[in-house]
């Protein structure tokens, strides 16, 4: 199973806002930081804000935060709702697979993705951010030669 890369992004997005203790980074900084486009990532923190994962504050004092659910949130749900449910493989379609109606492998491919998911459910946000990853992420950005405009 392979990852959107909005989905990606979103995860190390809550994971960036996981650690950050008193600063309220901005979008901007945290796209800097992440070296991803800000337009990407402003899309990413919209749909977190509409999830109820992460706060967006504008102006003098604002910035980003990881909500009380977005600390507890389970990986695999976020994946999920991220994701979407949507088939592994594309049987109907403008070239319908013709082994559509005898077909085994798209029943295995649902229960693997189920599974891929079941894996992430246990874990949370805060799982993720656990020593040695959490310490790491704080320097991520903050270094010579970073950018945070």
């Amino acid at each position: 199973m392979r990852l959107t890369r909005f989905t990606d992004l979103a995860l190390r997005v809550l994971m960036r806002l996981a650690v950050e203790e008193a600063d309220l980074p901005t979008t901007r900084e945290v796209a800097a930081a992440m070296q991803v486009p800000y337009t990407h990532t402003a899309k990413v923190v919209a749909r977190l804000q509409h999830l109820g994962l992460v706060e967006a504050r504008r102006g003098r004092g604002g910035g980003l935060t990881l909500t009380a659910a977005g600390r507890a949130a389970s990986v695999g749900g976020v994946v999920r709702e991220l994701e979407g449910a949507g088939d592994v493989v594309e049987c109907e379609g403008a070239t319908p697979c013709p082994l559509r109606s005898a077909c085994l492998l798209r029943g295995a491919l649902r229960r693997a993705q189920e599974a891929f998911f079941a894996a992430l459910d246990p874990l949370t946000v805060d799982d993720l951010v656990a020593p040695p990853t959490g310490p790491l992420l704080l320097g991520i950005g903050t270094g010579p030669g970073s950018s945070t405009t």
